[in-house]
């Protein structure tokens, strides 16, 4: 009955089970039970379980909310069934109560089965998104106080407002004195980003390290003197990172 009320979910138990290792039906089964003898802790903490399994195998919500609809329904049509109402006003109220404590018990489920399935969902979001970052921006120290950061790519807003936050605050935790700005891999900025990227540098400045940028292409010194952006009085200018990295570990060492 339960597997002719869920057709889609029904053509994937076997799916899911190899998915997942979730068994659809044994599931089905601890709903029903917990639902029906108003155990709303064992309930609640199972929905927690099944929201993070679920979540965690980037398992649809479609399908969830569909197996969790008929299995509602399959406990109806089996009351129906077997526990037929009388006209006596007992049996009347025995049924309210029983209506009330199914419902609320399954929909106590689905609420925190959602709950459970969007905070594994943000928490493997905000992990990702702290490694993209990461990436994105990878200070690399190479002494006790020199640091390289190797920018490729295309900087725009979204990495600009990275840079911003994660070099100073890179700059406090590791101690460093020197940060070496590569941007040979960075051929071209625009407007905006060149404003924000001169900040960036004074902030450098702020915190009382100093900065080097290398790799400078043609196109970009060309659109910063363009704009009027006098760049070296907030760094230093080298070649190339090799030629940096050569003239500080020399004076060091």
């Amino acid at each position: 009955m339960l597997l002719s009320e869920a057709g889609n979910v029904a053509t994937k138990i076997n799916t899911i089970l190899e998915a997942g290792n979730i068994d659809l039906l044994k599931n089905a089964e601890t709903i029903a039970l917990f639902a029906v003898g108003n155990k709303r802790d064992e309930l609640v903490a199972f929905a927690e379980v099944e929201g993070i399994s679920w979540a965690k195998h980037s398992l649809t919500l479609a399908l969830k909310l569909e197996w969790i609809h008929a299995i509602r329904r399959t406990l109806w049509s089996l009351l129906r069934e077997y526990h037929p109402l009388n006209s006596s006003s007992k049996s009347v109220a025995e049924f309210y109560e029983l209506e009330q404590k199914i419902n609320d018990g399954i929909d106590g489920f689905l609420n925190t089965f959602f709950i459970s399935y969007s905070n594994y969902k943000d928490e493997l979001i905000l992990n990702q998104r702290k490694l993209v970052e990461h990436l994105t921006v990878p200070i690399i120290p190479v002494s006790s106080s020199i640091a390289v950061l190797p920018m490729i790519g295309i900087l725009d807003t979204y990495r600009m407002d990275i840079l911003k936050e994660k070099v100073l605050k890179e700059i406090s935790r590791l101690g460093i004195q020197t940060l070496i700005i590569d941007l040979s891999g960075i051929s071209d900025m625009d407007e905006y980003t060149v404003s924000n990227f001169q900040k960036v540098l004074i902030g450098v400045k702020m915190m009382g390290s100093k900065s080097t940028l290398t790799g400078l292409r043609p196109q970009l010194a060309k659109k910063m003197l363009y704009l009027g952006i006098n760049i070296e009085i907030n760094t230093e200018i080298k070649g190339t990172l090799q030629q940096a990295l050569n003239e500080y570990f020399e004076v060091n060492s």
